[in-house]
């Protein structure tokens, strides 16, 4: 089977626990077409660098996938119908990245920085 990360963003107006529910059904589509989520991250709610269907901000999810190919055509066709879902991009990967990604570092070294900065402990 191949490795994959699938990103998506979802509209702004949404609440947490539906993002997570829809993170969840990404997961039961490729999990009952005979894939494997390895791992589901939640980056929040970011700016975007352009509005995207009068949307300023979206929720990002990322999801590892280990599927073979007919799963991940099947998880975008259904990500495509969900009118929740304003982007998407999945991406075949040699391998998955340990620990966290790049996205969830990125807020640790900022608040290190912070403390660093101010001194103290946060």
């Amino acid at each position: 089977m191949a490795l994959y990360e699938h990103v998506f963003l979802a509209r702004q107006d949404l609440a947490q626990a539906q993002v997570d529910a829809l993170a969840e059904t990404a997961t039961k589509i490729v999990e009952d077409n005979s894939g494997k989520v390895v791992k589901t991250e939640t980056w929040g709610l970011r700016s975007l660098a352009y509005k995207i269907a009068k949307n300023r901000k979206a929720h990002y999810v990322m999801l590892e996938i280990d599927a073979p190919g007919g799963v991940i055509a099947e998880l975008e066709r259904q990500t495509q119908i969900n009118e929740d879902v304003i982007r998407y991009m999945t991406v075949r990967v040699d391998a998955h990245e340990q620990g966290p990604t790049v996205m969830m570092r990125k807020g640790d070294r900022e608040r290190r920085g912070r403390r660093d900065r101010d001194g103290g402990e946060e």
